[in-house]
Order: C-alpha cells, then sequence, then structure tokens
C-alpha cells in the first residue's frame, strides 16, 4: 500500500535467515523465484539489445539472437553458483567467490563499448567483442589481490559516480529509439520498401516509427512499473518491471503484435557452443573495455559491501576483505569464461540485496535455486524465443527505467560527496566532456588524419574510440582531475570548523562548541516505513535541523 502518514504499522517480525543457517526448502525455493523474477529482466537486455537491429548493433538473425540469450542466461547461472558456493585456490590464502547471496548476470557496462566497437568493425564484431573482454578481464583479476582499501583510494566515489551517471544517460537513446518502433532502419520512416514499418512490414501489426500505438505499448510498461511502485506489495515492487513487461505483452497479444512462429520453429533445448564466434582481439576497444571492467569491479565492491550489511555479516576486517577478494575474482574469471562461452561479461546484481532487506532471506540456497533457474531457462531455447517475439516498444519502456536507475545509482554516489569547490570543478569537467560527447558523437570524427600504414591507423582508431565513448571520456577525466588538483585548504579555526563538519553515513554528528551541545540525526530505512530519530542534548535544534535536514538514498 501507500505511504499513509501517520499510520503506526506492526514492526516486521519475520525470521532472518543468514547465509548458512538452515532453512525450509519451501522458503527457499519461494526466495530463489522472487531473486530469478527480480534480474531476468537486467539479464537478457543487454543481449537483445546489442544483438538487434541499429547502426551500432549486430543486426543478427532470429537463430543466433536466440542462441545469444540462452547463453547469457546459462553463464549468469554457472558463475551465479561460484559467486554463491565460494572454493577456496589449494594452498593459498585466496578464494574464487564471495560466498554470499549474489546472482550475477550481463552488465550494462558492455553496451556502450560494444556498440561503440560494432559500429567501427562492423565484421565478426561480436567475436571481436568476446576476445577483448577477455582480455581486459584480467585487469579484474590482477586487481582482486589488492586490498580493497587500495581499490577504493585509487577509484573513489567520484569517479564512479561520474561513470555510473553517464553510462545510464547514454543508454538512454537507445532505450528510447526502441519505444518508438526500434533502432533500424525503419527509424527514418521510409515510405515504401521493407522498413517503412517497425521492424519490417512483414512483422505482424507492424506501425510507424514514432506510431500512437508504439508509444501507448512502451507506456504500458513504463506506467505499470511506475504504479506498482506506489500501490504494490513488496514483492511486487522487487518485481515490479517483469509485471510490466508482462503486462506490456499481454496489451501487444490482445492487438495482434506477437509473432508465434520463430517460437514454434526454434529448438526444444540448446546449450553452450551450440553456435560460436570467431575470436579476435580489437586493438582500438581495448580501453573502453579496461574502463568497462574498471566499472564493473568498482560496483562490484559496493555490492559486495551491501550484500555483508544486509546479509548480516561485517563489513570490515579481513573476513570482510576476503569475501571482496574472492568476489572480485570470480567477477574477472567469470569475464574471461564468459567470452568463452559466447557471451558477454557478467558482473554481480544488485537487484539482490534489496529482496534480501525486504524479505530477511540471506540464505545461499535461495541462491542456488535461483541460478538453476537461470540455467534452465537457457537451456529451454524456446523460452528465449518468446523473449525476443517481444515488440521493441516494451523493450523500449522497459529499458528506459533500467537504464536511468543506473544513472540514478551515479547520482546517489555523488550525493556522498562533500562538494567542495575541487569536486564541484572536478564533476563539472568530467561531465562537459562525457555528456557533450554523448550528445554530438561525431564531435572528434575528423580530428585524427587518415593514414596507409594500418598500425598507425589502428593506433588513431583507438583515440577516436575513446574520445567518442562518453563515460570513457569521464572517467579519464574524473581519474586525471582527481589525482593533480589538490585539496582546498582548512579553514583557519580548524578545530572549530573540524567539529561542525558533518559525519557521512548513516548517523550524521554536529557538535557546537559555543553551547556545548552534540545532535545526532538518526536515519533508519526499511521497506516500508521510514523513521528518523532525533536526539537532543542542548542547544538550537532548529537551527541545526535545518543545515542537517538530508535524507540519505
Amino acid at each position: 500500500m501507500p505511504h499513509i502518514p501517520f499510520l503506526k504499522k506492526k514492526a516486521n517480525t519475520s525470521p532472518f535467515y543468514g547465509p548458512n543457517d538452515d532453512v525450509p526448502i519451501f522458503l527457499a525455493c519461494i526466495m530463489g523465484v522472487q531473486h530469478f523474477l527480480a534480474v531476468i529482466g537486467g539479464i537478457i537486455t543487454p543481449t537483445l539489445l546489442i544483438s538487434g537491429a541499429g547502426d551500432n548493433a549486430l543486426n543478427l538473425n532470429q537463430d543466433l539472437r536466440q542462441y545469444m540469450v540462452s547463453a547469457s542466461l546459462i553463464v549468469s547461472g554457472l558463475m551465479s553458483l561460484v559467486q554463491i558456493v565460494r572454493f577456496r585456490i589449494p594452498k593459498t590464502k585466496y578464494y574464487i567467490g564471495a560466498g554470499l547471496l549474489q546472482i550475477t548476470g550481463v552488465s550494462f557496462a558492455n553496451l556502450p563499448a560494444g556498440q561503440a566497437l560494432v559500429s567501427n568493425m562492423y565484421k565478426n564484431a561480436f567475436g571481436a567483442i568476446l576476445g577483448t573482454q577477455m582480455v581486459c578481464a584480467l585487469l579484474t583479476i590482477a586487481i582482486s589481490f589488492l586490498p580493497p582499501r587500495v581499490i577504493r583510494k585509487l577509484f573513489p566515489k567520484i569517479v564512479t559516480g561520474i561513470v555510473l551517471f553517464v553510462i545510464g544517460g547514454s543508454l538512454l537513446s537507445s532505450a528510447m529509439k526502441n519505444w518508438a518502433g526500434g533502432s533500424g532502419p525503419c527509424m527514418s520512416r521510409p515510405q515504401s520498401g521493407d522498413f517503412a514499418l517497425c521492424p519490417t512490414v512483414f512483422a505482424p501489426n507492424a506501425q510507424q516509427w514514432g506510431s500512437p500505438v508504439n508509444f501507448a505499448l512502451g507506456a504500458s510498461v513504463f506506467f505499470t512499473i511506475i504504479i506498482l511502485e506506489l500501490v504494490g506489495s513488496v514483492f511486487l515492487k522487487n518485481i515490479s518491471v517483469v509485471v510490466g513487461l508482462v503486462v506490456g505483452c499481454i496489451i501487444a497479444a490482445g492487438v495482434g503484435m506477437f509473432d508465434g512462429s520463430d517460437i514454434a520453429a526454434a529448438p526444444a533445448a540448446t546449450f553452450l557452443w551450440v553456435n560460436t564466434f570467431k575470436l579476435s582481439v580489437y586493438g582500438p576497444g581495448v580501453i573502453p573495455f579496461l574502463f568497462v571492467y574498471l566499472d564493473m569491479t568498482i560496483e562490484c565492491l559496493g555490492d559486495l559491501t551491501a550484500a555483508c550489511d544486509v546479509s548480516g555479516m561485517a563489513i570490515t576486517g579481513s573476513t570482510f576483505e576476503s569475501r571482496c577478494q574472492g568476489g572480485l575474482l570470480a567477477d574477472g574469471l567469470s569475464g574471461v569464461f564468459s567470452g568463452l562461452a559466447t557471451s558477454m561479461g557478467v558482473v554481480t546484481f544488485s537487484q539482490n540485496n534489496g529482496v534480501i532487506a525486504v524479505t530477511r532471506c540471506a540464505n545461499r540456497y535461495a541462491g542456488v535455486i535461483c541460478a538453476v533457474l537461470l540455467i534452465i531457462f537457457g537451456i529451454f531455447s524456446k523460452i528465449s524465443a518468446a523473449f525476443l517475439a517481444i515488440p521493441a516498444p516494451l523493450i523500449g519502456g522497459m529499458t528506459v527505467f533500467l537504464f536511468a536507475s543506473v544513472a540514478t545509482s551515479g547520482i546517489r554516489i555523488l550525493g556522498y560527496l562533500d562538494w567542495t569547490r575541487r569536486d564541484r570543478v572536478i564533476v563539472a569537467a568530467s561531465l562537459a566532456l562525457a555528456l557533450g560527447v554523448s550528445l554530438v558523437p561525431n564531435w572528434f570524427e575528423y580530428v585524427m588524419p587518415e593514414v596507409e600504414n594500418s598500425a598507425l591507423q589502428g593506433f588513431y582508431d583507438a583515440i577516436s574510440t575513446v574520445v567518442s565513448t562518453g563515460y570513457i571520456m569521464g572517467g579519464i577525466v574524473s581519474i586525471l582531475l582527481n589525482l593533480i588538483l589538490p585539496y582546498e585548504m582548512p579553514a583557519d579555526n580548524e578545530e572549530e570548523s573540524s567539529e561542525k563538519k558533518s559525519t557521512g553515513g548513516v548517523d550524521r554528528i554536529f557538535r557546537d562548541e559555543e553551547h556545548g551541545a552534540t545532535y545526532t540525526v538518526c536515519t533508519i530505512y526499511n521497506s516500508d516505513t521510514t523513521a528518523r530519530c532525533y536526539k537532543k542534548f542542548s542547544g538550537a535544534i532548529l537551527r541545526i535541523l535545518t543545515d542537517t535536514f538530508r535524507l540519505r538514498p
């Protein structure tokens, strides 16, 4: 139900199941299904977009697309098992896997780098994506052996926030195109030919790009998600994306926009390596994919920290650092294995942490159930064919919300900054180039010369690829400025300034030296209620609340 002010609700008295607790089998199955529903939409979306139609997509036939969706589901399930079970490397102190309820899936960060590579190298492009990601995944493997505190120092929150914000913003373009009908040749709205309608004139009840029908279909998904966030139960909120897609599919079927011929023609089952792609390493794509795996590394650390927190595990100390090391190493190995198994790189998903928080079940058996379901859905290829039969406007309505959520994660991280002048300069300079390049992608197109020397031309192409990819520009500029810009000098009265400075995190503590006062604003969050506790010792509370009344994401 929607939040009603002043209405008291009963506290959640359901038992908490830790990662290694005994849990009823039926409950584990129910929780596993809920985790599966929370991640399935995000797992298949990157593959659907990169394999579809458009100038920066692979434009593959339905058979190959079905296989790619199946491969992404199977790989996600297998690598989820590795993260959940956790293996110790013999005769060492290192682990593979976090030993927590962590589900992996194809990362959205793959899309900008993959799309940039496709636009520069169309032939055998997917094999180049797989080979390049495998090489760049070695970076995450190397980083996994560094202490987490060193990683956080190298890539602070100001860099992470900028990169995530630009990735989400840049992906919104393809989502909006799909909402209107697709990103293929039908976008130009030709008056005749196969692409006069989207996706082609042969599709059932095909519409022109940007037609009212396409707009309404995408809106049915998008606004269903919003409505569920307003009036849905905790369970429905966690699977709002899937429910929105199902509602849109029902409407699309009602207006005759579903074609079941591909589902009927699909084989009953498939597995990895039924189709293969010629692996290669594309030089200009190395730098973009290095940034992809740097982003995945930072994202993995954040997800593991949140997972330990909601699972009742320590978020400091040697055990926590060991889990971070194992989780990062598993993510790096996932990048290599994904390439060998014909899938784009997978990373730990954050959606599961929200499910754990509201269900109070962090048991690893639930994660195993979810991973097994992913593998089963991948093996039965008719399910993949059903996903591909979904009209583009429905995918667009769903991905607009998902990609905006990625950008929102970046904003949330940036919200933890102190926003000094130094912070503002770094963010402004980084976003100036990152957003500018995203809005005008051909800005640098004619700067580098064309030469006959293939090696030199490859170097020039690499520079062009880096400069024309928004999140890479944002990452490079933010890293460089964070290293070279001096920190601001402390105030003249350093002691008084430090005492009045807010401490980040859940509790914000303020001391008023003049009145000898201390105030704590404590914010507690759960799925349904927001309770705030204020502890007053002395002084002017109104001024303190005015200065410090900030909501924590």
